[in-house]
């Protein structure tokens, strides 16, 4: 492990970006850009846009590590070029920050209120690029609609199965549990998440430390103490739908818990502005969720 990735990640101020659209929500992302369907007839070509919407993120000059501590990067994006570097080579060396990848392969269909991951095949052979290649860590997402008693725990238990096979490489899990916004039992369905997530943590040994990926609670500071756990690395929020607004003053009131936004970190991008209008709107985003990830610990 990278012993300065490990600092800059621990204790730094900034937040995580997360790059990782697959091919699920790549169509919307880049409709949201300003790239309709017809822009494109294949997956191939519709990558291609995607990398070069994230290249012109990450190359511009407001992307730095100045606040932004980590990327999580769509596996295809790994193996991709940026300037004549390899993306996870390029997010260190040029701009300090610290590289993640997306190892999961979507979602299951619902039961027991939860959608759990797909089946993750070839992942041992997926970490170990991924330390060949200098990932610091991963990033897997699951989703839970309801606050079910069986649900619910079987989705953390699966989460934190995999995050042992990711530490036993020295990658760090990003273990992201997911709550859906609109669900008419969020605050009931964090009670249930919190508790298994703790029960999880006590399995690990002394040494070991996850990342936790969460959605934005109904109560304010609701996951303080797993943000002061010795097991935890960093709290990090997902956006969750929310717009960036919204999801600023959310953070803002979680003291020690920063950004891992994707859409809000987008948000009023378009392919058609000049590179000066594209820099100016992605630095007066950058600024904003830098400023709600900034808040103490209490």
């Amino acid at each position: 492990m990278n012993e300065q990735q490990l600092e800059k990640v621990r204790s730094a101020r900034g937040f995580i970006a997360a790059l990782d659209q697959s091919g699920g929500s790549t169509p919307k992302a880049l409709e949201l850009y300003g790239i309709p369907k017809d822009a494109y007839s294949n997956d191939d070509e519709m990558f291609a846009l995607m990398h070069a919407m994230r290249a012109r993120i990450i190359t511009s000059p407001s992307f730095t590590g100045d606040r932004i501590l980590g990327t999580i990067l769509f596996e295809g994006t790994m193996d991709l070029d940026i300037e004549g570097l390899e993306s996870p080579t390029y997010l260190w060396s040029k701009k300090t920050v610290v590289p993640f990848l997306k190892v999961d392969k979507g979602l299951a269909d619902e039961s027991d209120g939860v959608q759990l991951m797909r089946p993750i095949p070839g992942l041992d052979e997926l970490l170990a690029r991924a330390v060949d290649k200098g990932l610091f860590g991963t990033k897997m997402r699951s989703f839970a609609l309801l606050a079910d008693k069986v649900g619910v725990p079987k989705l953390i238990d699966q989460q934190f199965e995999i995050a042992h096979q990711i530490l036993a490489t020295g990658l760090v899990p990003i273990v992201e549990p997911e709550i859906d916004i609109h669900s008419p039992q969020k605050a009931e369905a964090e009670v249930l998440l919190k508790a298994a997530i703790e029960e999880q943590l006590g399995q690990l040994s002394g040494g070991q430390q996850v990342i936790l990926k969460l959605t934005l609670p109904d109560v304010d500071d609701f996951y303080l103490d797993l943000v002061q756990h010795h097991n935890v690395l960093r709290v990090v929020a997902l956006s969750g739908g929310y717009h960036r607004d919204e999801a600023d003053a959310l953070l803002a009131r979680n003291h020690g818990v920063i950004a891992s936004f994707s859409r809000a970190l987008t948000e009023g991008l378009s392919a058609q502005q000049s590179d000066e209008e594209f820099d100016a709107t992605l630095d007066a985003s950058i600024a904003s969720i830098y400023r709600a990830s900034t808040t103490k610990t209490v």
